[in-house]
């Protein structure tokens, strides 16, 4: 039974204080207190489960809110497994490798027969002045071969791009053939006289990609990918890379490869999200481990190891990379955009380019400039929401500065990858090239931005309504 008790005025600890409170009888106070601890307990546990519940709905049903969750509160990325062993060495698990007893780096490695005596080729950045005979070195069957142990010994043969601006090292591809009876899945490569024999297994290998048997008549599952050069320095233009990303994704573009050094905290957040839609692949690219790193295209005046954080091999790794997935590749920069005038996107361009130019393997389009210091008067382009978004509005830049032809203009490329003469790198003779004026290019030069012109109204209202 329950006694009804009112406490006294003059209670000292008003917070402990109620001004009503049920009595137990002392022989009741024990199970009394046990069902009191017991409701405030499962009371705490409901509260929590009901939280947890809302904040698990949240996540589900608003996928971008994860960008402004705490890191810790974040679904941790999947930890990396270590790099399997083969029987004969241990299988890269970075985007850079060094070479074992050289001073080179290897990248990755690719199958491919369109040089007739050779099966598989090896990218990689090589330093010039001390490139010795190399041979090749398969993983087999789990069981190791030289190319020097077939019936006709054959050397890696190793061809260092020409266009290396000065620099001590370069980009470089290195052509290997199979061994008859070897079924090959991973490459590496050794220095003359360095023999495959125990020290071996000590050696990092290469996985040979593209051998799916992808070749002409094997339709690509893409038909146009865009491989954007390096993002070092911590680049973290949102606003500019958004629109440039959303204006490929309006001229047919289906897929954004970056080759990341480093990047800024915003832009990273986006670029995962990118990635986890599938529109952006980000590749790694930690070359400050390896090498001193020049900023620009001039030892002298951009001091370093390589011309531009490695640019070249990263194009010329991303063509291989997509060789077999896309009919188009184009080889561009992030502060670019192609954008052609009398068709509705790229692959239209192209399609009728190819159907006038039937051999033709690779496309130049000839660079615009549109300064940044000069703004479209009006201010349409100008958007309040954005003014907060770290980077360039290209939209407000339209003006195109009138080419001096009086100079040399570089070019961007279009190649189709399974069609271009393997060796023929960038900026090198190719079999077969057409040049167009694609009048919307958008580069960016020291001080300058180049912005599209002609579609700038088109992309505006089609940029509102994919809600970027």
């Amino acid at each position: 039974m329950l006694k009804l008790s009112l406490l006294p005025l003059d209670c000292e600890l008003p917070r402990a204080c109620p001004l009503l409170v049920l009595t137990p009888p002392p022989d009741s106070v024990p199970m009394a207190m046990g069902m009191e601890n017991w409701t405030v307990r499962r009371g705490k546990f409901a509260l929590l489960l009901a939280l947890c519940s809302v904040f698990m709905l949240l996540i589900l049903s608003f996928p971008d809110i994860r960008l402004l969750v705490p890191r810790l509160f974040r679904p941790l990325p999947p930890s990396a497994d270590p790099a399997p062993n083969l029987a004969c060495g241990a299988v890269a698990d970075q985007t850079i490798t060094p070479l074992a007893h050289t001073k080179h780096l290897l990248v990755s490695a690719f199958a491919d027969r369109r040089e007739g005596k050779f099966d598989v080729r090896i990218i990689g950045m090589f330093r010039r002045d001390s490139v010795q005979p190399l041979r090749c070195v398969f993983c087999c069957s789990n069981r190791t071969l030289a190319a020097g142990q077939s019936a006709s010994k054959t050397p890696a043969r190793v061809l260092t791009h020409s266009d290396h601006f000065g620099f001590p090292y370069g980009a470089t591809d290195v052509l290997c053939r199979i061994p008859g009876g070897c079924l090959a899945t991973h490459v590496t490569l050794v220095p003359e006289g360095h023999g495959p024999d125990a020290t071996a297994l000590n050696r990092t290998f290469l996985p040979i990609r593209n051998q799916g048997g992808g070749g002409a008549a094997s339709l690509p599952q893409l038909n146009l990918t865009v491989c954007i050069s390096n993002l070092f320095g911590d680049y973290n233009n949102v606003l500019q890379f958004t629109q440039t990303l959303e204006m490929y994704r309006l001229l047919g573009v289906n897929r954004v490869v970056i080759y990341n050094t480093s990047s800024g905290p915003d832009l990273s957040r986006l670029l995962h999200s990118y990635s986890q839609e599938g529109f952006v692949e980000v590749v790694p690219w930690p070359i400050g481990r390896h090498l001193t790193p020049s900023r620009g295209w001039q030892p002298t005046l951009f001091p370093g190891d390589i011309h531009y954080y490695g640019q070249l091999t990263t194009l010329n790794e991303c063509s291989y990379r997509y060789m077999e997935r896309s009919r188009y590749v184009l080889l561009n920069d992030i502060d670019e955009i192609i954008t052609p005038y009398r068709h509705g996107d790229l692959v239209a361009a192209l399609t009728s380019l190819q159907q006038q130019h039937p051999k033709a393997g690779v496309f130049l389009i000839e660079n615009h400039i549109f300064p940044k210091i000069h703004f479209e008067p009006s201010g349409r382009f100008h958007r309040r929401q954005w003014e907060g978004v770290p980077g360039v509005n290209i939209l407000e830049h339209i003006y195109r500065e009138e080419p001096n032809r009086a100079v040399h203009h570089p070019y961007k490329i279009i190649v189709q990858p399974r069609t271009h003469a393997g060796e023929r790198h960038l900026h090198s003779d190719w079999l077969a090239v057409i040049y167009f004026d694609a009048s919307g290019h958008l580069h960016r030069r020291q001080n300058t931005t180049y912005v599209l012109k002609f579609s700038a109204t088109k992309l505006f209202s089609r940029y509102q309504h994919v809600g970027r």
